[in-house]
């Protein structure tokens, strides 16, 4: 038996159905009952647990072998830092004698120590605690995810513009998350001994500027790029409905990427999914 966290979501359901496909017994994990009907129907057991709770989620890893550990993104509505490094530490404490053989930890290019930097600071922890644990554990770092661009192609059909807040040519790695859950699923169904960091991206990077062309080509209609000032990123995000906590945690997130250099990575798992195929499917 195989768990996988975070199955509604784009990254863990890529890897319950790679598993399910290759045939290997899976359990999914999920807060809403109505979302496991579906997994349910295609032959997976389902545990509703809130990643929360710790017992409750321990009692979803006994009996199983392999576990993908997925940290659930908290709502931007709270303080989102607080509220992962809650659940993060709740899925770490969940493995203690679970009897697991092996894991597979999905985490994020940039990871690194700070404070109030989001995912980039919560899920480095993460990982550390994840390495620590005695579970062998394979982390699986994605760039930055393709989807992130798909809720703004409908405000870029309707109105011709792509609102961002990286300066135009930035150059980021991305990876559909479809891709990056291949790649945590063949880790789980040929486990390797011992602990691993992998990154994963796509064939190639794009600045906002190729971003706005490619969307321009997809929708069939110009598309400009309106650059947000770093000075107004705070307000930007608190208009979008975050928490003062989390609105700070992104901006300063959004300014740890830009100031670094974009990572020179000696080996990197490639992808086959260019952000044009994959926006194009996204279409609206």
């Amino acid at each position: 038996m195989i768990v996988v966290l975070g199955a509604s979501g784009h990254v863990g359901s890529a890897v319950a159905t790679a598993l399910i496909e290759a045939g290997a017994p899976v359990r999914v994990v999920t807060r809403d009952a109505r979302r496991g009907q579906p997994w349910r129907d295609r032959g997976a057991d389902v545990a509703v647990v809130d990643v929360a709770d710790t017992p409750a989620l321990a009692a979803a890893f006994r009996g199983a072998r392999r576990a993908f550990l997925l940290n659930p993104p908290a709502p931007v509505s709270t303080d989102t830092d607080a509220g992962e490094r809650r659940t993060a530490s709740s899925i770490v404490a969940a493995l203690d004698g679970s009897g697991l053989e092996q894991v597979v930890a999905q985490s994020t290019y940039g990871a690194q120590p700070g404070d109030r930097i989001g995912d980039l600071s919560v899920l480095h922890e993460f990982e550390q605690a994840v390495a620590r644990q005695p579970v062998p554990a394979h982390v699986v770092r994605g760039a930055y995810f393709m989807t992130n661009w798909v809720g703004v192609l409908t405000s870029a059909r309707d109105d011709g513009l792509l609102p961002v807040m990286f300066p135009e040519d930035h150059v980021l790695p991305m990876v559909a998350p479809h891709d990056l859950g291949r790649i945590a699923a063949d880790l789980l169904l040929t486990p390797e001994t011992g602990n691993s960091l992998r990154h994963v991206e796509g064939p190639l990077r794009y600045t906002p500027r190729e971003v706005a062309t490619i969307m321009a080509e997809v929708l069939g209609r110009p598309v400009a790029l309106r650059v947000v000032a770093r000075e107004d990123w705070v307000a930007a995000f608190r208009s979008w409905g975050f928490s003062p906590e989390a609105a700070e945690s992104y901006a300063r997130m959004t300014a740890a990427t830009v100031d670094g250099d974009p990572p020179t990575l000696v080996e990197v798992e490639r992808q086959p999914t260019t952000l044009e195929t994959f926006l194009a499917a996204a279409r609206p």
